[in-house]
């Protein structure tokens, strides 16, 4: 008897609808998989036979033959286990025929327990906007298959659990849809401030021009470069910018989820990630854990970054092959990566913030300890960073050494809930302004918009002609001078880009010419 369940496969972040078909037919027993399973795939064949006989099932012995449809999609994962299992019972006889809107999803113990599943959200998203009515999930991984509306959403606890529950001799209860209490998180999140785990800025003793530039970075989502000795605070003013940067949008928080959910690195407490993701990679990182990649491309931590801070601590000492890898994210917001099996795209929304030393031994310029380091070695440390990858970092800001007395007088810092208000007032005139294009802020702007909306009075456009030719810009620097310039615009209210505005832009320009 041939019997049927679907399920679906992950291939990046996009899911594709999978039938399981299971046959069994006379002959020597058998248990054949085929469908372009991978090794864990095939495994299920085992999980599947000590799963049912666990649940107080009979497992036939006959010659089995599971297909899944379609043949040429790649399926990796134990998330097949469940409707496999399913299916076989189905085509055994020893559980009646489940309806055709229905999806499956779960890995299997040997005692037919069902165990956490990566990418269940897009899975689950999947089925709703296939047209599925219900979905059953492991137990443990229902609230984060809730977060999709328009679902039913059924939690398995074992095999045995589902296979009565078709049977009629016990009911699955559904979970009701958990969106509501997303955005609940969210508002809760927001009237309350913050999680209470970042930095925040009232923590840093001076460095206000610092500070300036994290604001300007966090209004617009520029990319931002700290130079300055050891000590002078680069790592914790970098870890300030979550703090200072809005909340997450319900549609934002969802598509960071998925990455998360993807990667397995969901929380098992939390279900939904309502804060912007803070990475920083150690500078042994590869290239495939930097921008992802592997046999089976996995999201890398440009993609895990998406939508909020990648930092990277001492960049020079980053290999070079590693951070040109960075020139395509950053300009694309998108990282695409081709293997034999074919082309898989993720998104990189993020804002890149670097940090480094002037020098080898960290003491260039210092106001009160005399570098060492002879000039060739200065020279060859600063061009460990590209010039194209340079020329994409649109904040250059210097970090010195903090004075004895602001670091033992009372601080009258502004915290970061103040910066944040000024933050949130720029970003929603950006929203605004782009309520018509797909653009989240002033970094995204191509040079159409950059035409349309960063317009200057007469007194920048002769400010802007000087500093094309004295600091011999790039076209790509012009138009990244602009949209600093029109994101600062933006954080004081102005509709035009006033030569105030832009001489500050070019303030943060001006280091990339000491590289």
């Amino acid at each position: 008897m041939l019997a049927r369940a679907v399920t679906c496969a992950v291939v990046g972040l996009e899911g594709f609808v999978v039938q399981v078909e299971v046959d069994i037919s006379p002959g020597l027993p058998q248990f054949t998989v085929v469908g372009l399973p991978d090794a864990a795939v095939k495994e299920a064949r085992e999980r599947v036979r000590a799963a049912i006989r666990n649940s107080g099932c009979e497992f036939p012995m006959r010659r089995i033959t599971a297909n899944m449809a379609p043949a040429d999609l790649p399926k990796a994962g134990p998330a097949y286990d469940l409707p496999i299992a399913l299916a076989l019972l189905i085509s055994s006889g020893q559980v009646p025929n489940t309806p055709d809107s229905t999806m499956f999803l779960g890995e299997l113990s040997l005692d037919g327990t069902l165990r956490h599943t990566n990418g269940v959200l897009p899975m689950v998203a999947v089925a709703r906007d296939e047209g599925f009515e219900s979905v059953f999930v492991p137990a443990c991984d229902a609230g984060e298959a809730a977060l999709v509306e328009g679902i039913q959403v059924f939690p398995v606890r074992t095999l045995g659990h589902l296979v009565r529950h078709f049977r009629g001799e016990g009911v699955i209860e559904s979970v009701s849809d958990d969106v509501s209490g997303a955005n609940g998180l969210l508002r809760r999140r927001d009237s309350d401030g913050r999680s209470g785990r970042e930095a925040d800025l009232a923590d840093v003793r001076g460095q206000e021009h610092a500070k300036r530039a994290l604001e300007v970075g966090a209004a617009g989502g520029h990319n931002l470069l700290m130079t300055g000795p050891p000590g002078s605070g680069k790592t914790l003013l970098a870890r300030c910018i979550p703090s200072i940067m809005p909340a997450m949008t319900y549609d934002e928080a969802i598509d960071v989820t998925k990455i998360y959910s993807v990667s397995g690195l969901l929380p098992s407490s939390l279900p939904f990630i309502d804060e912007r993701p803070f990475r920083a990679p150690h500078y042994t990182i590869s290239n495939a854990g930097l921008v992802g990649g592997g046999r089976i491309p996995r999201p890398g931590e440009v993609t895990l970054s998406h939508r909020g801070v990648l930092f990277l601590d001492e960049l020079p000492e980053f290999g070079r092959n590693v951070l040109e890898v960075l020139r395509q994210p950053i300009e694309d917001s998108v990282v695409t990566i081709s293997r034999a099996q074919g082309t898989i795209s993720y998104p990189a929304n993020f804002m890149l913030v670097a940090a480094r030393n002037p020098c080898p031994c960290g003491y260039l310029n210092d106001t009160a300890k005399q570098c060492v380091c002879r000039p060739s070695e200065i020279s060859r440390y600063s061009q460990r960073i590209s010039g194209p990858l340079l020329d994409r970092i649109d904040l250059f800001v210097d970090v010195p050494r903090v004075e004895y007395d602001k670091l033992t007088q009372p601080s009258d810092a502004e915290d970061s809930a103040r910066v944040r208000e000024r933050v949130e007032r720029a970003i929603e005139m950006q929203r605004k302004r782009f309520h018509e294009s797909s653009f989240l802020n002033n970094s995204e702007m191509g040079p159409n918009e950059v035409w349309n909306f960063c317009q200057m009075d007469d007194a920048a456009k002769g400010l802007m002609k000087t500093a094309m030719s004295r600091m011999n810009l790039s076209a790509r620097g012009f138009h990244r001078i602009l949209k600093v310039s029109r994101t600062i615009a933006d954080l004081s209210g102005g509709e035009v880009i006033e030569v105030a505005h832009l001489a500050e832009a070019l303030q943060y320009r001006q280091a990339v010419e000491m590289v």
